[in-house]
């Protein structure tokens, strides 16, 4: 298992210095604007980037940053409510291609809503719909066909997470904000005499 590990940080490693750092900053900057507006970043995603929309949602609500999670397929069943004018949708998907996210793309720009894409193919239907984009290379997912999703949502997480943490630097974020919405579990313990 050695060589599969040390393999899948080489490929992780590679996939994060593959993104454009200049569009990651355009990105971060769209996305304080919309903070200090008032507005909030919206995640959006299917599968096994469900769960990577919700860290960075749970991550941005512990430092009092407005985020939301909105399944790609609960969108249309209602779930479009939540996109406010000024808000920015930040849509993930691998290839670009996902029917559901290409449907939601058509309903959201109708809305004249604000967009990035983050995706891991360069040419796709959502990189002509979406002007906007950060797209990284990926060599391989890491299992035995190159197809369960694996590498691609850990680039994911990593990425967001890196959003995450450039906005609460950006915005100025202090540990005692992060402290009043985190008083409970070990790290509550650790904040009460921070």
């Amino acid at each position: 298992m050695n060589t599969y590990f040390n393999e899948t940080m080489r490929i992780l490693s590679q996939s994060v210095e593959s993104m454009d750092m200049e569009t990651f900053g355009r990105l971060a900057d769209e996305c304080c604007g919309a903070l200090e507006r008032g507005s909030k970043i919206i995640v959006s995603g299917l599968g096994k980037n469900v769960p990577v929309c919700d860290k960075f949602v749970g991550t941005m609500n512990s430092l009092g940053m407005r985020a939301d999670f909105m399944n790609t397929n609960s969108a249309v069943h209602g779930d479009l409510g939540m996109v406010r004018e000024g808000d920015l949708v930040i849509i993930l998907t691998k290839s670009g291609e996902t029917v559901e996210s290409v449907y939601l793309t058509q309903l959201l720009k109708a809305r004249g809503a604000d967009m990035w894409l983050l995706s891991f193919r360069e040419k796709s239907t959502l990189t002509r719909e979406i002007p906007k984009h950060l797209i990284l290379n990926l060599e391989h997912e890491g299992d035995m066909w190159n197809i369960v999703p694996s590498n691609s949502t850990t680039v994911n997480l990593i990425v967001l997470q890196g959003l995450a943490i450039s906005l609460a630097q950006r915005m100025g974020i202090t540990l005692d904000r992060f402290k009043q919405n985190h008083p409970g579990g070990f790290i509550g313990e650790q904040l009460k005499n921070a």
